[in-house]
């Protein structure tokens, strides 16, 4: 006789909770799901749901529980109300209670297999997707913000690189307004915990203990990746108002607190610029800017490294000053960079010179750093075509005052000896823009006398004029009064001075230099004949496009590599006046017949 089939289902052994396999996990699954009765099955789902079960197993488990706690989870009690709970309460309590208990094990699971680096790809992203599923119904149809924010914490603070997780999330999940809202609150709370655990003990490593709430992990690594984060935060503004999409329903009660003020939509264009959100695009555009803000404020308050600290720096003045509510509050960040000297600095102007320019921020010293910066190595620094283009610009205004004027351009002019052909070029495009727009200092063109520079400097107006600089001047008529080493441009002496530097380019062994010192010989004192010369034509110059430049000139004459005159003597007497150049014994008279190319003694006289 064959046996029933109710007697196949006694004689089917069950599953076994201490090592179940593949088919036990979709049994107990199905257990959960099916009866109250069976939610014994629930820890045991958990429990398998780790980096240290096979992923088969685990995401078994996990699609399980996902349908098992997303109907309950709205209605679920708050974990802080589970905790204070006295005994003796209502069993449905008791039993939601405990419900919560095991959901926030399970989240903690998910987020550790999130950030685990030896976990599966296609676990993780299904891991990721599950973990924001919770976010948009957790809270009760509203965003649940801690459970994000545990996320990205943990993320931060993982020994991951910045690779697939933050590119799937980025990628995913930040096109959603709200999403982008809670990650600006969280980077901002994290990059003031890095930022008090920094000033607390000045090392790159903090402690290790989850369970207090301790970070563990590289603090650069972790910089490195809110930097990542922050920069992958689109800002409102450059989305179409009609594409704003949020991943819940409506804001937590966090965001809903900020703007308690009512706000009147009888106006026509202002109902229609609501969205389905509830919150017109004013009052979202305005929330975003705020938490952009106070995200980037707070970030750049951390220890940076060296080379994120330029990279920030470079993309500043575009990516992040445009998008803040009040742009002026960088004033300490850009002013503390600015100070330090160096490439740092040179990266730093972009963003302070639109504060200045833009925002009506005040540097008192702004000019003086400036001229400090003004070295031969700025000539090879990466960023130097995008300086010039700014110093030609921070020269411009009409109110600059002619000591200042003609300190940079005497500053450029010495430099012009010892940078790069393509540096001379850059120094003479500016020289020719500074001569231009301030007629006060073409005295420094030609100078003749030392009278003339005493009577320059007081019309100037420099009260530490210095006898010995005159008196040595009219003994020597020779002798230079600018002071090189100087940083400040008030006592450098630019005005006693004159732009000799320039004169002897007309030599330089670089025919593109000379040739284009030839710029300066025009009446630059009347506008209408001059146009100043674009900077940014010059500034990326360097010594293959100068070559570049010459091969493809057509010339009529080319150098010749012998004399057609047999020269008598290395200088002409026209090039030094007053001094004369004979070979021993025409100085007494003498008069050698023997003119033949042999080297022969050549004596100074004066």
């Amino acid at each position: 006789m064959a046996p029933s089939k109710h007697s196949k289902k006694k004689n089917r052994a069950p599953p076994n909770p201490q090592n179940p396999s593949l088919t036990d996990l979709a049994t107990l699954g199905r257990e959960l799901l099916s009866s109250r009765s069976h939610i014994n099955n629930l820890p045991i789902l958990v429990k398998h749901v780790s980096v240290s079960s096979p992923p088969r197993h685990a995401l078994e488990s996990l699609i399980s529980l996902q349908s098992f706690f997303i109907p309950l989870l709205p209605s679920l009690p708050p974990r802080s109300k589970a905790e204070t709970r006295s005994d003796g309460v209502d069993p449905e309590v008791v039993y939601g209670d405990w419900v919560r208990a095991r959901f926030d094990e399970f989240a903690r699971a998910l987020i550790e297999i999130a950030v685990c680096g030896q976990a599966d790809e296609t676990l993780r992203e299904v891991v990721l997707d599950s973990v924001m599923e919770f976010v948009k119904i957790g809270n009760g149809g509203k965003f649940y913000s801690a459970l994000y924010h545990k996320l990205i914490k943990n993320i931060v603070y993982s020994s991951l690189e910045i690779e697939f997780l933050l590119e799937l999330l980025a990628s995913k999940y930040f096109k959603y307004i709200d999403v982008r809202y809670f990650t600006l609150i969280s980077i901002e709370k994290i990059s003031k915990s890095i930022e008090t655990d920094f000033s607390s003990d000045g090392k790159l490593t903090i402690g290790v203990n989850d369970e207090k709430g301790h970070l563990n992990g590289s603090l650069e690594l972790g910089i490195r990746k809110i930097h990542f984060i922050i920069t992958k935060v689109p800002p409102l503004g450059t989305l179409d108002e009609k594409a704003l999409e949020m991943w819940t329903s409506l804001f937590c009660k966090e965001s809903e607190r900020e703007d308690a003020k009512p706000v009147d939509v009888d106006d026509k264009q202002e109902k229609e610029k609501h969205n389905k959100t509830g919150l017109s695009t004013t009052i979202l555009s305005k929330k975003m800017r705020l938490k952009f803000t106070k995200a980037w404020l707070s970030f750049l308050r951390v220890p940076l490294p060296i080379d994120l600290y330029k990279e920030v720096l470079v993309n500043l003045h575009q990516a992040v000053v445009p998008h803040l509510s009040n742009p002026v509050m960088l004033c300490d960040f850009l002013t503390r960079s600015y100070d330090i000297g160096g490439a740092i600095s040179v990266m730093a102007l972009s963003s302070l010179f639109i504060l200045m320019t833009q925002y009506g921020l005040e540097y008192s010293n702004f000019y003086e750093k400036l001229y400090a910066l003004l070295a031969p190595s700025i000539f090879m620094a990466k960023h130097r075509s995008k300086f010039f283009q700014l110093l030609d610009s921070c020269l411009k205004s009409p109110l600059l005052p002619a000591y200042l004027a003609a300190a940079f351009t005497k500053k450029l002019s010495r430099l012009a000896l010892s940078v790069p052909p393509s540096g001379a070029l850059i120094i003479i495009a500016l020289v020719h823009n500074l001569l231009r727009r301030h007629p006060s200092i073409n005295c420094l063109v030609h100078r003749e006398s030392a009278e003339d520079k005493i009577s320059e400097v007081k019309v100037v107006g420099d009260k530490e004029i210095s006898t010995a600089d005159v008196n040595a001047s009219k003994e020597n008529p020779g002798i230079d009064l600018f002071r090189d080493e100087e940083c400040n441009p008030l006592k450098s002496n630019a005005m006693r001075s004159s732009l000799w530097e320039i004169d002897t380019l007309r030599h330089h062994y670089s025919p593109a230099v000379s040739r284009f010192v030839s710029s300066l010989e025009t009446d630059l004192t009347v506008r209408a004949k001059t146009s100043e010369v674009a900077i940014k034509d010059f500034s990326s110059a360097s010594y293959a496009t100068i070559f570049a430049d010459e091969m493809r000139r057509r010339v009529k004459q080319v150098p010749v590599a012998f004399h057609k005159v047999i020269p008598t003597s290395l200088f002409s007497e026209s090039d030094f006046p007053g001094w004369s150049f004979k070979r021993k014994g025409e100085a007494n008279g003498e008069v050698h017949e023997d003119n033949s190319m042999k080297r022969q003694k050549v004596e100074c006289f004066s």
